[in-house]
């Protein structure tokens, strides 16, 4: 739910998340706030009871899209997220939470945010994406729904693509080379040429070790 859907489908339409879309492993749909006001010049927003600065999304017109979108789909199990900082900061163990959901619908706020109520009467969960403030929810939504989406059957090619990469395996990933083997004078590890699998193996699980105690220990 956004006030800029070309926003997110532009974004979500491309590379893997887009042919995900395409094969019917995932169904992503960008619903216009602006279609759901009754106000003549189709307005979502007004001023912040109290006085502040900026505009306010107003609750009418997100409800109503909210409950269009609830009356017309059959969501078995669903979940409502708003996209805000001052929700939970988005971790893979999170992302992996919404894996047990049918559906999910996300909300974007803009301008200085959206009326509280509406949080309170729909809104099952705050998510944010780190400690800091952006225009809008949009990237926060979209970065959210690759994020889930990528785990769900069908979008990857094998699920070894994102259970051992970096994070998701409670490390960072091993460093990773491919041709040219010399590059400016730097070569790809001889282990990796020596076609011993076990001792590949072996050196990726150091490397890992290596390259989390060095750049993220609060992992380990």
């Amino acid at each position: 739910m956004t006030l800029f859907p070309e926003m997110t489908d532009n974004i979500l339409g491309e590379s893997i998340i887009g042919r995900a879309q395409n094969k019917g492993a995932v169904e992503i749909h960008s619903h216009n706030i602006r279609d759901f006001s009754e106000d003549k010049h189709r307005n979502v927003d007004d001023t912040p009871c109290g006085g502040g600065m900026g505009m306010l999304m107003a609750a009418p017109p997100i409800y109503r899209c909210w409950k269009n979108i609830v009356d017309n789909t059959n969501g078995k199990k669903r979940r409502t997220v708003y996209m805000s900082p001052q929700g939970r900061v988005l971790t893979q163990s999170i992302a992996m939470e919404y894996l047990e959901y049918d559906q999910v619908i996300i909300l974007c706020g803009h301008y200085e945010g959206v009326d509280r109520r509406i949080v309170e009467e729909i809104v099952d969960d705050e998510i944010s994406i780190g400690d800091y403030v952006l225009t809008g929810g949009e990237l926060p939504a979209c970065i959210f729904v690759d994020c889930i989406s990528r785990m769900i059957d069908g979008v990857l090619s094998d699920p070894e693509c994102f259970e051992n990469e970096s994070i998701a395996g409670g490390m960072l990933e091993y460093p990773q080379y491919t041709r040219p083997i010399d590059f400016m004078g730097r070569k790809v590890p001889d282990v990796l040429l020596s076609g011993d699998h076990e001792k590949i193996k072996k050196w990726r699980y150091k490397a890992a070790v290596e390259l989390t105690k060095k750049n993220r220990p609060d992992l380990i």
